[in-house]
């Protein structure tokens, strides 16, 4: 017997890239359950579908920096006090040196990070807290189907609550730029543009003291690159990467201060013009931002 649950959850999360550098992602979850019928003759309560494997995929993969161990571009990886420390260098030369608590990261033992080879891992990970009677589960791993412009982007929220306070975590997002209520295909290709494989970093975040530390321990030319550092309740955090894989914006980075920020960027060159940005973050939520 096989019992489906579609649209689990979505795991929003970012990943290293010895091309793109730092890329969010967004990945919707489906899960099939394979095995006979217990005493309350199911093969598992939807509830506990619903909840416990979702809270499983969730603890272990989402809002988390996936790193592929294989790809030959792991510089560093060293534990410093309550931090693990990762350096990463990309193909062009530049390199990404992130420092945050350990349960920020995933570490796969691949080239790259991609679909299929993230779903057995998440296969051997759920099946480890399945009764006995389920045989197998069938993990299918898929984005969104989007037709119109979008982009990843990647960002940290140190003043949140929960796990998006961790500083490198992303998504996968379309964009809609209503101009006169009807869609504006120009603006929308701007910000599909400007924001393609970004981090989105706020200017209260960032910090020259790790900026000078890490590009003096690493011999990196200061000017390219720009640093960010923050304490939350998960612990400290830092970033270091390449000017032109980052975004500095005059606000936190959440979805409703990035759709405020677009609408002020497009109103400074047409203020005329009557905007609306629907702004997504990952997956069917975001935030409009109307002039």
């Amino acid at each position: 017997m096989h019992l489906f649950v579609n649209d689990l959850t979505v795991i929003d999360f970012s990943y290293l890239d010895t091309k793109r550098g730092i890329v969010g992602e967004s990945w919707i979850v489906d899960v099939a359950l394979i095995g006979g019928l217990n005493e309350q003759n199911m093969v598992l309560d939807f509830g506990i579908v619903k909840s416990q494997i979702k809270k499983i995929i969730d603890n272990e993969f989402d809002h988390k920096l996936h790193i592929p161990e294989d790809a030959g571009a792991l510089v560093a990886n060293e534990h410093k006090g309550d931090n693990q420390d990762i350096t990463f260098k990309m193909d062009s030369g530049d390199l990404i040196y992130v420092s945050a608590p350990p349960s920020m990261y995933c570490f796969s033992q691949t080239q790259q990070i991609t679909i299929e080879d993230l779903l057995p891992v998440i296969k051997q990970t759920v099946m480890l807290h399945m009764p006995e009677n389920v045989n197998d589960v069938r993990i299918s791993l898929r984005a969104e189907q989007i037709n119109s412009p979008y982009y990843h982007y990647s960002h940290g929220l140190k003043k949140h609550d929960g796990n998006c306070q961790r500083i490198v975590h992303g998504h996968r997002s379309k964009v809609t730029v209503l101009t006169d209520e009807q869609p504006d295909g120009r603006w929308q290709m701007y910000w599909q543009d400007r924001w393609r494989d970004i981090y989105i970093g706020s200017e209260d975040d960032l910090s020259p003291q790790t900026l000078v530390a890490v590009c003096q321990q690493h011999k990196l030319e200061q000017d390219a690159y720009v640093g960010f550092a923050y304490t939350s309740s998960q612990g400290d955090f830092a970033l270091v990467i390449p000017k032109q894989i980052c975004d500095v914006v005059d606000r936190d980075t959440t979805v409703e201060c990035l759709a405020e920020y677009m609408l002020e960027q497009m109103l400074a060159v047409e203020p005329e013009t009557k905007f609306e940005v629907h702004a997504y973050e990952g997956v069917s939520k975001g935030a409009i931002a109307i002039a």
